[in-house]
């Protein structure tokens, strides 16, 4: 930032925020129009040295970050001549000790200032460049585009069976450990998510399957699997053990509920355990999922080359169909249409990898 801003930053008068997410919105008016307005926005993050994360007609939004780590998000959304700033902090804090206050205001102070520095004909230009830009305007369109590659089907068996081997087996190992050495919980749901991510990122490139959401309700199977085959695999491993009389698997299960989790010394009870199951799956989920879907999206974004799929994007933004679209690629040489529903499965990609970063 400039030292003017400095300065004004270390003047503000900061607005304390209690919240489980702290947060703080103003609005100003503006003669701009939503253009201009979105345009100068993004001026005035990068003036800020805050990361733009999203944009579209009406709002645009800024991530900072100090020390390597997202502190707030900011957004800019305009209406009708309105234009509301709303900072919202991303730690977990429940006191932001001013600090959204201190970004709306900041913000507010050196959007004036950028907007100082464009004149009636600067603003006209600089709102043709923005519309040039979202029309992709400038884009050349190429006489030539690399070649489909040959590939297989797509073949949903392979995340199938793959997924439940893998299931299977870290079923197996939770049990061993668990009985054997010790369970230390979020450590063990941490480590099985990732796990399962990770299987999953080569069983997708495998079988070329990436249809995401047949593939999380695999994932979501695959986690099941993982909690009920340890209970199993933890029966057959302690009566093999420790049990000289026969019992089969309901008993076991109805045995441990009535003795209750402990934690240490303390007994929880049957409702101990229903709370460790609980976060078994939901843990195990949130971390599954989340690499997953990173995953999927880089393998979708990276089996089709990057001119393909802007050449088929900039169709789309012309107002074409998806039917005149998918003939502009039959004429670059992608006629098949395994092909053509991937060229659309990477830039749905581009779409889902902004959410993401939002």
């Amino acid at each position: 930032m400039t030292e003017e801003l400095i300065k004004y930053e270390q003047s503000v008068k900061r607005k304390h925020s209690f919240a489980w997410t702290p947060k703080f919105e103003e609005e100003f008016y503006t003669n701009l129009n939503k253009t201009l307005v979105i345009a100068i926005a993004i001026k005035t993050f990068e003036k800020l040295e805050w990361d733009v994360v999203y944009q579209d007609e009406e709002s645009a939004e800024a991530k900072r970050k100090k020390w390597n780590q997202w502190t707030e998000k900011i957004t800019v959304s305009y209406n009708y001549g309105k234009v509301k700033v709303k900072s919202v902090s991303l730690g977990n804090e429940m006191w932001d000790m001013g600090r959204n206050s201190l970004r709306v205001k900041l913000f507010i102070h050196a959007f004036a200032e950028v907007e100082k520095e464009f004149d009636k004909e600067s603003l006209a230009n600089l709102e043709k460049e923005v519309e040039r830009a979202n029309n992709l305007d400038d884009y050349v369109i190429p006489t030539e585009l690399p070649q489909p590659k040959e590939r297989k089907n797509p073949n949903i068996w392979i995340p199938i069976v793959g997924a439940t081997f893998i299931a299977l087996l870290l079923g197996y190992t939770l049990a061993f450990l668990s009985v054997e050495v010790t369970y230390i919980i979020f450590l063990f749901e941490v480590l099985i998510g990732l796990a399962l991510a990770f299987a999953f990122k080569y069983l997708v490139k495998l079988s070329n399957y990436a249809d995401f959401s047949k593939l999380k309700l695999i994932l979501v199977g695959s986690i099941i699997i993982v909690y009920v085959s340890n209970q199993y695999f933890q029966y057959q491993i302690i009566t093999a053990k420790f049990i000289d009389f026969p019992i089969n698997f309901f008993d076991f299960m109805k045995i441990r509920l009535e003795q209750g989790f402990y934690i240490k010394s303390l007994n929880t009870g049957w409702i101990g355990f229903v709370v460790v199951w609980i976060i078994q799956l939901v843990l195990t989920y949130w971390i599954s999922m989340l690499r997953f879907a990173v995953n999927l999206i880089k393998f979708q974004l990276e089996r089709i080359p990057p001119e393909v799929t802007n050449f088929a994007y900039y169709h789309f933004v012309k107002g074409k169909t998806e039917e005149q679209v998918r003939t502009e690629l039959s004429n670059m040489g992608w006629n098949e249409k395994l092909d053509q529903d991937e060229v659309f499965e990477s830039i749905g990609a581009l779409q889902s990898a902004t959410e993401f970063n939002r």
